[in-house]
């Protein structure tokens, strides 16, 4: 039996990639937390014109006790992925263990057009800033070809 989804429509074709990022992001552990927020555009471009319209989005995720060497950011196959791995201090001898060293990795699916511009680590919070970029608008005729005899 086909598994049926919102993608298979037979309108939309080529989004089997899409789909099978979306599988690929959808299976996690929920580690780390994080939030996801607008940050308003304030129309005034580096030189002090008018910007174009972007909009800027910033994902935070809380990694406290990892140093910025045990975290890696990567753009890959249109996913923001973010690793982080730490060791095992063994030099330790632990009565109790309630902060674990754990390994994580979080990815994100980003659109046709969004950037990442930066990524800060303060305080135990990664803060990753996104930009999207309006697209041109591209309108292409396409001509009608006569057919060829045979």
């Amino acid at each position: 039996m086909s598994r049926m989804s919102l993608l298979s429509s037979p309108l939309l074709l080529g989004f089997e990639e899409m789909e099978r990022l979306i599988d690929r992001v959808g299976k996690g552990d929920g580690y780390p937390p994080y939030n996801i927020e607008r940050i308003p555009a304030n129309g005034v471009g580096r030189d002090g014109s008018r910007a174009e319209r972007t909009d800027r989005l910033r994902i935070t995720l809380a990694v406290a006790g990892f140093k910025r060497d045990q975290l890696e950011i990567t753009v890959e196959d249109n996913q923001l992925v973010i690793r982080g791995r730490q060791e095992d201090d063994k030099s330790h001898e632990y009565l109790h263990r309630g902060i674990a060293a754990r390994q994580f990795s979080r990815a994100f699916v980003l659109a046709d057009g969004i950037e990442v511009q930066s990524a800060d680590l303060s305080d135990g919070l990664l803060c990753i800033d996104l930009v999207r970029r309006e697209p041109d608008r591209l309108v292409r005729k396409v001509e009608i070809g006569r057919p060829t005899k045979m």
